[in-house]
């Protein structure tokens, strides 16, 4: 069977959230430094993902680039899977509940969903005896939050080129 190039368009756009969940988890980067902020990237993909089009990217998925992170960065294993598992659980309740798709909406509801993967964050790495840099982690969700417009407006528009 011969694939268009349409066809194949609309299934490199349908992996490509996927591809990048997994490069950034084996890239052991999630997180962008730069000299005075860093923004978590990986909560951003797995929050619009879930929230937007939850058929590309699969609870598996997240849990297995959780799993990867971990290995990567030397974390006890399961606390980025259990976080980013949290912020997934989040958007998919934020999916049922929302009427109309905006990004202040997404915005607003992305806060819920930092709030709870951080506390899961904290509070597993707290009790595994690892040391914590609060106010880096502080920077980072701040820096995250207010990243989190530009990432939907690329993200939107890989959705825009999907559907075209």
């Amino acid at each position: 069977m011969k694939l268009s190039f349409k066809q194949f368009r609309y299934k490199f756009f349908e992996l490509l959230p996927l591809l990048l969940l997994f490069f950034i988890s084996l890239n052991g980067s999630s997180i962008i430094n730069v000299k005075f902020f860093s923004i978590n990237i990986h909560y951003i993909l797995v929050y619009y993902w879930i929230l937007r089009k939850p058929e590309n990217l699969g609870y598996g998925f997240i849990f297995l680039s959780g799993i990867i992170s971990d290995v990567v960065l030397g974390f006890p294993l399961g606390i980025n899977a259990l976080s980013l598992l949290m912020v997934a659980g989040v958007a998919a309740y934020v999916r049922v509940v929302t009427v109309r798709i905006t990004l202040v909406n997404d915005w607003i509801s992305f806060i819920p969903a930092l709030l709870f993967a951080n506390f899961v964050y904290f509070a597993s790495l707290y009790y595994s005896n690892y040391s914590l840099d609060y106010l880096y982690l502080l920077k980072n969700s701040i820096f995250t939050l207010i990243f989190y417009p530009v990432l939907w407006g690329v993200f939107t528009l890989i959705v825009n080129l999907q559907k075209s």
